[in-house]
């Protein structure tokens, strides 16, 4: 990566105690950027991450730049960002920031992948490369299986202008024009399918993959579509357009009808980019800007494929050129036909994702579901995966006579279908599903069982940094926590029912809101959160001024909120040292003389996503640790239900502080370190060891935990196993400890 380019876009704003938000975004789309040109990174996963650098982008504009367009059309003209870098500039500098990435995809694409796979036997080609034989092939697979799907859409006084969706990729086909003094030629497009495969393999022999893009395929047979009408050549082009729906939440009636009405409404929202193969003619460009409503800066030359997400190249079975297959294992404690629950009993459990398997918590809950002794099941859901062993055991629940409750919330955005339709299954099976509140977002991620024992109730409490999706738990680093400590489960009982109940979270709603907060361990935003973290911080700073070694630790994705920033800045300049690590929008500026110069920050990219949230205080030897679904935003802190919860188990207090944390800190392969002008080093530039966290937790996972069978196999939980752990025990753990 340029550093130099995202230390200029950086460098100047209205406040320089601050980094933009937006650029602070884009800097981390660059290191994301950079695994894919890693020789350390296996060639697939470094396509891979070049994909996701694509993806992120793609959000990025329908989500940040959309809102900010908006905002400037509505005259709005500060920013929300800290820094209050007026709209306008800070769209100047998402442009400049954004031509320069998507050129750096351009040459890892050309320069560094296509060789490289072309060294491993890998190669895309263009048709009229090919044999004879090969090309009849791929003609025969168009007009069978590509052909029927396919539709011509003509520009012409009976053919309007089409509406082009968003994110799909199209063909803008140029014909001769008549007359030659025509200002432009005749055009139609041509969407490029997503229902078939992008990659069409030419051969089947493993040892030589040879694959054609399908537009490519589509771009050769041209003629079948437009009968006669002479063809000059066909570009690809791609519209990305405003997601950012906002709910007028004064006129919202019904949610579920007006998220329904909001996302339907998407098909038909502004273009906010137009993405072209960078051959296109200018004035075909010209045109296609002014009938999106587009500006030369919202338009962007691609020298590489448009929608390169859609590829799929991880998926070619070459698993010598990816990460190698772990399989994630489970506490050691489970290594019994002992009921989980007995488990949870005696100790709380402490699961760190994808490291320990995510198949613990789908046996908490199918267990819950098949015991006559659960009376109750409650729980937050925010995203979740299609085939969720987790609504399953919901629906089995709730089908065994149980009162289960799930809170959906409805907004998590890009999912929105996807919850609507699970939560209609959910509620036809009986689940009682609650769909949140208007204006704030139920971000939180936790789950409550109730069960009877010995004449008794007893609560079960499951809290984590992460969503209750069994597929991204493989890939995302989250830390759940399962306890049966009973403050907790009152706290979780009064928060369900506050979230079952009329909205008294909101900020808006100041006059009902109790002083002091009415749990006893949980903290909650929007109403106490940015309180407790700011009186934590002013706690170390008072344990400072008597000890000498205060220490604050807080791992995030974004570290943005402006109150938190400036009490990190005061506890900082009174000698606390505060180690962030931040994987992606950071606005504090660390290392600034008489500012933060006891600040430093980190960001860690890796294999897997490093998503868990760790709030640390030392707090004069306490070591005080909290874990929690929130981030350090606005957002966060005002517009979310969040819980942040306290770790109260000594046993999973020092894992965390004394093998979690430190391993982090180390990791010097996947660190990147900001510097305060805001641009990012590569931390294994400067020193010399080379640590790996990720990799070091996946070893410390095979030497003290238990296999279990293949994650993919066990999250496919057999209902009618009633309950029953899978887990069976191993005598050899070298074994265990070699197989994956």
């Amino acid at each position: 990566m340029n550093a130099e380019k995202l230390r200029k876009l950086n460098h100047k704003s209205q406040d320089d105690r601050y980094f933009n938000r937006e650029l602070s975004w884009l800097a981390f789309n660059f290191r994301v950027l950079e695994e894919s040109r890693r020789s350390r990174t296996p060639l697939l996963d470094r396509c891979r991450f070049l994909a996701i650098c694509y993806s992120n982008l793609d959000e990025f504009f329908m989500v940040r730049v959309a809102g900010k367009k908006r905002s400037l059309r509505q005259g709005s003209l500060p920013g929300d960002s800290p820094d209050q870098l007026s709209i306008p500039e800070t769209l100047a500098r998402i442009h400049e920031g954004t031509k320069r990435l998507v050129e750096d995809i351009g040459e890892i694409w050309n320069n560094e992948l296509l060789p490289e796979l072309r060294a491993q036997n890998i190669r895309l080609e263009k048709i009229d490369s090919l044999d004879a034989s090969a090309q009849k092939a791929l003609a025969q697979y168009y007009r069978e299986t590509v052909l029927p799907v396919l539709t011509p859409l003509a520009v012409d006084p009976a053919h309007p202008f089409p509406f082009l969706a968003n994110r799909r990729l199209y063909l803008i086909v140029v014909f001769k024009p008549e007359k030659d003094d025509v200002p432009l030629p005749p055009i139609a497009f041509v969407e490029v399918p997503a229902v078939l495969p992008r990659l069409l393999p030419v051969n089947t022999d493993p040892n030589d993959r040879v694959f054609v893009m399908m537009e490519d395929l589509i771009a050769t047979h041209l003629g079948t579509l437009f009968f006669g009408m002479p063809v000059t050549a066909a570009y690809p082009i791609r519209v990305t357009r405003n997601l950012d729906f906002k709910l007028l939440e004064s006129q919202v009636v019904d949610l579920l009808s007006s998220v329904q009405t909001e996302v339907k409404a998407r098909d038909q929202a502004e273009a906010v980019r137009l993405e072209y193969g960078a051959d296109i003619l200018p004035e075909l460009k010209a045109h296609l800007e002014l009938r999106l409503g587009l500006t030369p800066e919202d338009s962007y030359a691609m020298n590489c494929p448009l929608s390169m997400t859609d590829l799929a190249l991880h998926e070619i079975p070459r698993d010598d050129l990816k990460f190698p297959s772990f399989n994630p294992r489970l506490p050691p404690r489970m290594n019994t036909q002992r009921s989980i629950f007995s488990l949870i009993r005696d100790e709380d459990m402490l699961l760190h994702h994808p490291f320990e398997s995510f198949y613990a918590v789908i046996e908490l809950l199918h267990t819950a579901a098949w015991d006559p002794d659960v009376l109750a099941i409650k729980q937050t859901l925010y995203r979740t995966s299609g085939d969720s062993p987790i609504i399953d055991a919901l629906i089995l629940a709730a089908e065994q006579g149980k009162q289960v409750t799930a809170v959906v919330e409805l907004k998590a955005r890009f999912d929105e279908n996807n919850n609507i339709t699970w939560a209609r299954r959910m509620e036809r099976a009986g689940v009682h599903v609650v769909y949140g509140f208007v204006g704030l977002k139920t971000h939180c991620k936790m789950t409550l069982i109730v069960r009877r024992e010995d004449h008794q109730l007893h609560r079960y409490v499951h809290l984590s940094t992460g969503n209750y999706n069994s597929s991204t738990a493989r890939h995302y680093v989250d830390i759940g926590y399962i306890t049966a400590r009973p403050a907790f489960g009152e706290d979780a009982s009064l928060l369900f029912n506050m979230l079952t109940g009329f909205n008294i979270l909101s900020r808006e709603t100041e006059a009902f809101k109790p002083f002091p907060s009415p749990l006893q361990k949980l903290v909650v935003a929007p109403l106490y959160l940015r309180d407790e973290l700011l009186r934590l911080i002013d706690r170390e700073i008072q344990a400072h001024a008597e000890t000498g070694d205060g220490l604050i630790f807080a791992k995030m994705n974004s570290l943005v909120d402006g109150a938190l920033i400036d009490k990190l800045y005061e506890a900082s300049r009174l000698g606390v040292r505060i180690r962030l690590i931040v994987r992606g929008i950071c606005c504090l500026r660390p290392g600034a003389p008489g500012l933060s110069e006891n600040i430093e920050v980190m960001s860690i990219i890796g294999r897997f996503l490093e998503h868990s949230r760790i709030f640390y205080f030392r707090n004069k030897g306490a070591d005080d640790v909290y874990l929690g679904s929130a981030d350090w935003m606005p957002r966060n802190m005002d517009r979310r239900i969040e819980v942040v919860f306290p770790i109260e188990d000594s046993k999973a207090k020092s894992r965390i502080v004394e093998e979690i944390i430190p391993t982090y800190w180390a990791d010097t392969e996947n660190a990147w370190l900001l510097q305060n002008d805001g641009a990012y080093t590569m931390r294994s530039t400067v020193e010399g060891s080379k640590w790996d966290s990720q990799q070091k937790f996946i070893e410390i996972a095979r030497e003290q935990g238990i296999k279990s069978l293949p994650y993919d196999k066990a999250i496919r939980h057999d209902l009618k196993r009633k309950g029953r752990p899978i887990v069976k025990k191993i005598g050899n753990r070298k074994t265990a400890k070699s197989e994956d």
